[in-house]
């Protein structure tokens, strides 16, 4: 798994320990739980088969959101921040768009600090969850 945009963390744990360890470890950090999305079951319950497990944990720091939004409303577009938990060849992944990748999309450089700050909680976030 490689790609410039994403940060992935792997653990043996199983999928609904490691979404209910995220949002426990999520809060520690103030980063508060905004909505949970099942997506094998959300999309069956429109008909379309979908075989995997996959979560979509919405997560948000009030305080850095106003910070980023304050600068640029559109901001709002990529609000609040996803972590993807899903099973890969007997893993648990856990994946997000850097912070820092987004904002460069707005041009708003009064916001990077920001951006860092929160991408490196995600990784904590991330890596506590995964056991580390």
């Amino acid at each position: 798994m490689s790609n410039e945009l994403l940060i992935f963390r792997s653990t043996a744990l199983p999928l609904e320990t490691v979404c209910t360890r995220l949002s426990e470890i999520a809060a520690k950090h103030k980063f508060g739980v905004q909505a949970v999305h099942n997506l094998r079951e959300k999309m069956e319950s429109k008909g379309v088969p979908f075989g995997r497990e996959c979560r979509v944990i919405e997560v948000c720091n009030p305080s850095h959101a106003q910070v980023v939004l304050n600068q640029n409303i559109e901001i709002s577009t990529a609000l609040p921040c996803r972590i993807a938990v899903y099973a890969e060849a007997g893993r648990t992944i856990l994946a997000t768009m850097k912070p820092t990748a987004l904002l460069t999309m707005f041009n708003i450089p009064g916001a990077a600090a920001t951006a860092q700050e929160v991408e490196d909680t995600m990784v904590r976030i991330m890596e506590e969850t995964c056991g580390g």
